[in-house]
């Protein structure tokens, strides 16, 4: 399905190693490393439904919607088992949400405080075209990690502020000492349309070269493609692994193949492979009130190549082509609860994995 020209697309990308003397908290977009809880949220470590063993914490989106009272928060799961990889059963999404109050009220347990979000909530996925993105408010930051893209990149001055907390109380979640652990890397944000002028040459450079040589493609050809004619005349090109659903999801991230992530909230997904016939029948409705779930984010190849063990003295990893989450539409909430909510997401593998890494 193609993204419409009125949605606005977010694209997440990594901005370095979170200090292991730090701790993130909530409201910082991340992956990898333990999930940093609302503060009234327990958590007992999900399971692979396939194998049964501890699910790895993959990314942490924090996330709260337009017009909404609660800080909310997406969490992702996986597991690292090759004999699950590419099984959307071997995944969890859990949704967590809490309100200003409920923070205010454990303020005074915590030995460091992450700065007060002072962005209004309507801010937030209004179409979501705001996802971590500064207007004149924003997270306040402790530190800013160091910009991968560079310092005198007009991007980089865009993107997310981050902001330090006390991390995940690990008594809630008895098993997560069992659990791989993949390494911590901050998640900086920015709008797709603002990609023009974003360059990382050397990666970007070498990951469409190699794409290029393996579809006999011109990416610049393809997206000079404006006339119908010459729209008309690569549609009907047939890529060597013969899959134009894969073509056009290369062509869509040409601009920044190294997107870990792509948000949009009640948006459209960005296939990497062609989807079933009922695939909007395939999304349920929420379990507890009811309503549709609109597609919010998806996790990209790109990412794979980040999910390294956080243990020196072990190896895991996971693969995946892309990761499709949807949520409650209404993001619906029990006052009172303490546990996240389970959504619903499934998994496309990636028919050409290793140009990513």
């Amino acid at each position: 399905m193609a993204t419409s020209i009125h949605e606005t697309v977010l694209i997440g990308i990594c901005d370095g190693a979170i200090d292991k003397k730090k701790n993130a908290s909530y409201c910082t977009n991340k992956i990898g490393d333990r999930p940093d809880l609302l503060p009234i949220i327990t958590l007992q470590y999900p399971s692979c439904s396939l194998c049964q063993r501890g699910l790895s914490h993959v990314v942490q989106v924090y996330c709260p919607l337009a017009a909404s009272p609660y800080h909310r928060t997406i969490n992702v799961f996986a597991c690292t088992s090759p004999q699950c990889y590419g099984k959307s059963e071997s995944w969890i999404v859990l949704r967590s949400q809490c309100l200003e109050d409920d923070i205010k009220e454990r303020q005074d347990h915590k030995t460091t405080q992450c700065a007060e979000p002072t962005m209004s909530r309507t801010d937030w996925c209004d179409e979501a075209d705001d996802w971590g993105m500064d207007d004149e408010v924003a997270i306040s930051a402790v530190e800013k990690p160091i910009d991968s893209v560079g310092e005198g990149n007009d991007v980089s001055s865009k993107l997310q502020e981050l902001c330090i907390d006390g991390g995940v109380d690990h008594q809630s979640a008895p098993q997560s000492d069992n659990v791989p652990v993949f390494k911590p890397f901050y998640i900086s944000v920015m709008e797709e349309t603002d990609l023009d002028g974003f360059q990382d040459v050397d990666h970007e450079n070498e990951l469409l070269r190699e794409y290029e040589e393996r579809e006999r493609v011109s990416v610049e050809e393809i997206q000079s493609c404006e006339s119908g004619e010459a729209r008309e005349e690569y549609e009907k090109g047939t890529a060597k692994h013969g899959d134009d659903t894969f073509t056009g999801f290369m062509k869509k991230i040409s601009l920044c193949p190294e997107q870990v992530l792509r948000y949009s909230w009640n948006g459209s997904p960005l296939f990497i492979m062609k989807p079933p016939c009922n695939a909007s029948q395939m999304v349920p409705s929420c379990s507890h009130c009811g309503s549709l779930r609109v597609f919010e984010f998806q996790l990209m190849p790109a990412l794979v190549s980040l999910l390294g063990s956080a243990d020196t003295n072990s190896e895991i990893s996971l693969e995946f082509g892309t990761v499709l989450v949807y949520t409650c539409r209404n993001s619906c909430w029990k006052s009172g609860s303490t546990v996240p909510v389970e959504e619903f997401l499934f998994v496309q593998p990636d028919p050409d994995q290793k140009y990513f890494k």
